[in-house]
C-alpha cells in the first residue's frame, strides 16, 4: 500500500532532517514515501522548556494543515512530548496524525505487560508522565529513567550516551520491573539494536515506532474507513469563524481553510 508520510521535526532548524530520513528508510514499507522537514529558523531549537514550546504552536499547526493539503496520508510529529498531536487531529480532516510516545506506548503495551521510558533530562518527566496518564497507560508504566543529557548532547559523545543508556535500562529492568524500554527522545536515535540485544527486551526507538504506527493508522484508514471521530475532541474549527476573525492573516499564511 502506497503512503505519501510527512516527518515534522518541530525545531527552528534542519540539523537532523536528513540523518533521520537516511535511519528510517530501511523500516518503512516499500510503498511509503517519506519526506523529513523542520520548521522555519527563528523558532526554538530543542523543546526541553514549556516556553520553547509554546512558541512552536502555530507553525506546526499550520505545516500540518499545509501538508493535509498537499495530499499527505499521514504526518508524524517528530518530538517525544507528541506536542499538539491533539490539535494537530482537531484541524486535520482526512490526513493521519501520530507522534512518537503515543505511538511507542501502544507497541509497547502489546509487546510487555510494563514498561519504562528513557528521558533526556528529568526535567522532562511531569508532562510525559501526564501523556501516559492520557493515553491511559499509567498502570503499565514502571519507572522513568533519566540521562541527564540533553538534547543537542546525545550524538557528540555516542558512546557515553550508549553507556548512559546501558546504566538505566538494566536499572529499570531490574530496579523497576520493566518488561520494555521506550527511548524517549527522537535524537536517541540509533542505539536501539545493539541494547536490545544486549538485554534481550524490545527497546522502542522513537522514530521508527511513530513511522509503523502511522503507516498501521494509513492502513486502517485506507482499508477499513476508520479514522479519528469528529464527535466530540477531535472536531474540526469552523472555518468562517476562522476567516472572520482574520487568523490565518494574523499569522502570516494563506489558503489553509479554502
Amino acid at each position: 500500500m502506497n503512503n505519501k508520510l510527512l516527518l515534522i521535526n518541530p525545531v527552528g532548524h534542519d540539523a537532523w532532517d536528513q540523518e533521520i530520513k537516511d535511519y528510517l528508510e530501511p523500516y518503512k514499507e516499500e510503498g511509503t514515501q517519506l519526506d523529513v522537514v523542520s520548521l522555519k529558523p527563528g523558532l526554538p531549537q530543542h523543546l526541553e522548556y514549556h516556553y520553547y514550546e509554546a512558541l512552536i504552536a502555530a507553525e506546526l499547526l499550520h505545516t500540518i494543515k499545509k501538508a493535509e493539503q498537499e495530499g499527505y496520508d499521514g504526518c508524524i510529529i517528530g518530538c517525544y512530548y507528541d506536542p499538539f498531536l491533539k490539535e494537530a487531529r482537531e484541524i486535520c480532516e482526512q490526513m493521519v496524525v501520530t507522534a512518537p510516545a503515543e505511538a511507542a506506548m501502544h507497541i509497547a503495551t502489546t509487546l510487555g505487560s510494563t514498561f519504562s521510558t528513557i528521558v533526556v533530562r528529568r526535567k522532562c518527566i511531569p508532562d510525559m508522565r501526564d501523556n501516559v496518564f492520557h493515553h491511559g497507560y499509567i498502570n503499565k508504566l514502571a519507572s522513568f529513567r533519566s540521562l541527564e543529557i540533553g538534547v543537542h548532547e546525545l550524538q557528540k559523545d555516542p558512546e557515553y550516551t550508549k553507556q548512559r543508556l546501558r546504566e538505566e535500562i538494566r536499572a529499570a529492568i531490574e530496579e523497576d520491573g520493566a518488561e520494555a524500554i521506550l527511548l524517549g527522545c527522537t535524537i536517541q536515535l540509533g542505539f536501539f539494536r545493539t541494547l536490545q540485544e544486549e538485554f534481550g527486551v524490545p527497546i522502542i526507538d522513537a522514530n521508527i515506532a511513530p513511522l509503523k504506527y502511522a503507516e498501521f493508522l494509513c492502513g486502517l484508514k485506507k482499508k477499513a474507513g476508520w479514522y479519528f471521530s469528529k464527535k466530540a475532541l477531535y472536531e474540526t474549527p469552523q472555518r468562517g469563524e476562522i476567516k472572520e476573525w482574520g487568523i490565518e492573516k494574523a499569522y502570516g499564511v494563506s489558503g489553509l481553510w479554502d
